[in-house]
């Protein structure tokens, strides 16, 4: 052991380390008769917590928890803030509460968390405890005792930094283990066991064999050097199952006794009890009666059942990160869930808290005419899924008849004989119930509490993602209405001028944007046509953009349409506005009469003409972005649009791609423009969106305007 590690954790004559944390923490679990625990310390480099001590339980079993962020939502966490012991009584109530933590550890046990504060508002970390579920709350001695326990840590931790020698978190906890038993004693105990029918292997808390019978080296059919300190699934390929290493997490978590039966190649069956202690867990192994043999296939079936199933949870919640709307939360839970629980039919229903009415979200399996009776349904009635949904309380029913004795009155079931087995599963987000998930299967089901544990976190998460679903869901409505309600409701009628637009979102953030374009009527047989883009993909370019459409608009009336002039006030007023941000825009009055153009441009890029004799790139002199320097002038292009031709406006989403020249992009729009001179403004406006519009990653907005000469 090197200075440092032993400095560490601590021995005589030393400053204090990690092992007389871990014996206060021993302290603790004596005072309660819980049987394991750990030590969280605050990591002085990161935000983070580090699992640095801990005894009763194997590092396998947590490995994921041995670091967590202290802005995560965790036992650990919550005790640190609220500065107050977090104590669950069961797996459920944990699935309920924390769903991440849950789905990794889905056993039945009781959870206790208590906060290392010390002077001020410093933290020093948290200890938490693991015991057997539905133990009482902690009396008030008990509390006085885990507030001493707590307070002699603190002071701990105190004294080895005040000594110079502070107690670091460690990349992994300091596992304290019990002191050998006595080997005289060890071996008259082991004489003892020999002489029954059954087999006895010891596991120490990591799972390793540390003594097995003789008739245990027979059943299983090994020698002992090669099984003594090892894992038994580790070094005996037929107990190599997910299913069987689960019982004894099971076991280890929980502290109850588990059993399951297993296949000794080529025809022996073996049931293994597991009874776990607080130095680890004894196995009896007997054989089996004949009977098992018909019956083993589907345990194993089923283990590997369960095993999937968890894995299509971790995929769902893998899943569910992504999910941006309600819509893709429930299609994600309808689709992952369905197979993996092997059930038939799911529906996901939210309570409306203002009409106290249940609202169907999406369904899969079940028959329309059987949800429809339920969505809409009052909160008030008796019926499990409205008991789910107000009360947070699951409902698990292995066939219909069991579910009836429950609720004789219940309004709705479905048709006799399509669904037996049922599952009431609670989302609950941020500590309150905001909908029920329900789960049919089509044979009777029986839910164990692993089941039960994971189907209640799986609640937890999915409840979660639909509250983030629902508030994206709000921030794109309203930015959606933001959009149009500053681009024009409609496009004026102007005879002789055939008139098509299209604007596109962004795919990415709020789909909003500041592009935008316009056609303003100015009398004697004269329009004006502008097009925008204001810098970003936000509200604030949005709000800009319709601050500049305004401005447009209003010196469009003022100055009679004169392109130059318009841009030039209009940029003078966005300077004065000092928003940080700048805007292309491009601004032409068209005379119908004698088919000129007169154009000015403010940093946007080229319109492109296309007709019967071909397409071009209109070069156009260029001038500053608007909202730069305020005394800029803008100078004016003319040109003819002669009859049939098609000009297109347009902005840099329109034509901008990683990798290509914006020059090339520019003469290949005008040459395809040219080739559709055939076709209707509406179709050719569709058909140079379409390449674009299908693109799944396009971060900028797309405006286009078409403007063509049809004399009536």
């Amino acid at each position: 052991m090197s200075e440092s590690t032993a400095r560490n954790e601590g021995s005589v004559g030393r400053a204090p380390g990690l092992r007389d944390l871990g014996e206060e923490l021993l302290r603790a679990l004596h005072a309660l008769d819980y049987h394991a625990g750990g030590v969280y310390l605050s990591d002085p480099e990161s935000p983070t917590l580090a699992m640095s001590v801990l005894t009763g339980i194997t590092r396998d079993l947590v490995r994921p928890w041995f670091r967590i962020s202290t802005t995560g939502n965790t036992p650990a966490t919550d005790a640190i803030h609220e500065r107050k012991m977090v104590w669950l009584p069961s797996g459920e109530e944990m699935a309920k509460r924390y769903p991440r933590l849950a789905i990794v550890m889905p056993y039945d046990y009781a959870f206790l968390t208590y906060p290392l504060l010390g002077e001020g508002d410093e933290a020093h970390g948290a200890f938490f405890m693991i015991g057997t579920s539905y133990q009482h709350f902690p009396s008030s001695a008990e509390r006085r005792a885990l507030a001493e326990v707590a307070r002699r840590m603190v002071d701990l931790l105190r004294q080895a930094r005040e000594e110079g020698h502070p107690v670091l978190p460690t990349p992994a906890p300091f596992v304290l283990r019990s002191p050998p038993p006595d080997e005289r004693s060890a071996a008259s105990l082991s004489a003892a066991v020999d002489r029954l029918p059954e087999g006895l292997c010891s596991l120490d808390s990591g799972g390793r064999v540390t003594m097995a019978t003789d008739r245990a080296l027979e059943l299983l059919s090994t020698k002992r050097e090669r099984l003594i300190g090892s894992r038994p699934w580790s070094v005996l390929s037929w107990l190599d199952n997910p299913s069987y290493e689960d019982r004894y997490r099971a076991a280890v978590f929980s502290h109850r006794s588990t059993e399951f039966v297993a296949l000794r190649p080529p025809n022996q069956w073996l049931s293994f009890r597991l009874h776990p202690g607080q130095e680890g867990v004894s196995v009896l192994i007997t054989p089996t009666e004949a009977e098992w043999r018909s019956e083993e296939p589907s345990r194993e079936e089923s283990g590997h059942a369960r095993a999937g199933v968890l894995y299509h949870i971790l995929h769902l919640a893998s899943a569910l990160t992504e999910a941006a709307t309600v819509s893709d939360v429930t299609d994600l839970v309808a689709e992952e869930i369905v197979p993996g629980v092997g059930a038939h039919a799911l529906a996901l229903f939210e309570h409306n808290q203002e009409r106290h009415r249940l609202r169907l979200l999406g369904q899969r399996g079940f028959k329309p005419d059987f949800v429809a009776v339920i969505d809409g349904a009052p909160t008030e009635i008796r019926a499990p899924a409205t008991r789910a949904a107000v009360t947070g309380l699951p409902g698990f029913f292995r066939t219909k008849k069991e579910l009836l004795s429950v609720y004789p009155d219940m309004p709705y079931l479905p048709n006799p004989g399509e669904i037996e087995g049922w599952a009431f599963v609670p989302l609950v987000a941020s500590g309150r119930p905001i909908g029920v998930c329900m789960i049919g299967f089509r044979q009777p089901h029986n839910f164990t509490v692993q089941e039960r544990t994971v189907l209640t976190s799986l609640g937890g998460l999915v409840a979660q993602a639909l509250e983030r679903a629902r508030l994206y869901d709000i921030k794109r409505d309203l930015a959606r209405g933001l959009q149009s309600g500053m681009l024009p409701r409609r496009i004026p009628d102007v005879p002789g001028l055939s008139i098509a637009q299209r604007y596109l979102s962004g795919t990415e953030g709020m789909d909003i944007g500041g592009d935008f374009y316009d056609l303003i009527p100015l009398g004697s047989n004269r329009v004006a046509a502008v097009i925008g883009d204001v810098q970003g993909h936000n509200v604030g370019a949005a709000a800009l953009m319709g601050q500049l459409r305004t401005a447009v608009l209003a010196y469009t009336a003022m100055l009679e349409g004169s392109p130059g002039d318009v841009l030039t006030q209009s940029n003078r007023l966005l300077c004065m506005l000092e928003p940080e941000l700048f805007a292309s825009c491009l601004f032409l009055r068209l005379d119908l009469d004698t088919g000129m153009v007169r154009m000015a441009r403010a940093g946007h890029p080229e319109p492109v003409m296309g007709g019967p004799d071909g397409g071009r790139v209109l070069d156009a002199p260029d001038g500053l972005l608007l909202g730069i320097e305020p005394d800029v002038k803008y100078p004016e292009i003319e040109f003819p649009m002669p009859e049939d031709s098609t000009l297109a406006l347009y902005t840099d989403g329109l034509i901008e791609r990683p990798g290509v020249d914006l020059e090339e992009a520019q003469e290949t729009l005008a040459h395809r423009l040219a080739s559709l001179h055939d076709m209707a403004v509406e179709q050719v406006a569709d058909e140079l969106t379409s390449a674009v519009s299908s693109v799944p990653h396009r971060s900028d907005d797309i405006a286009l305007f078409l403007l063509r000469a049809q004399p009536d």
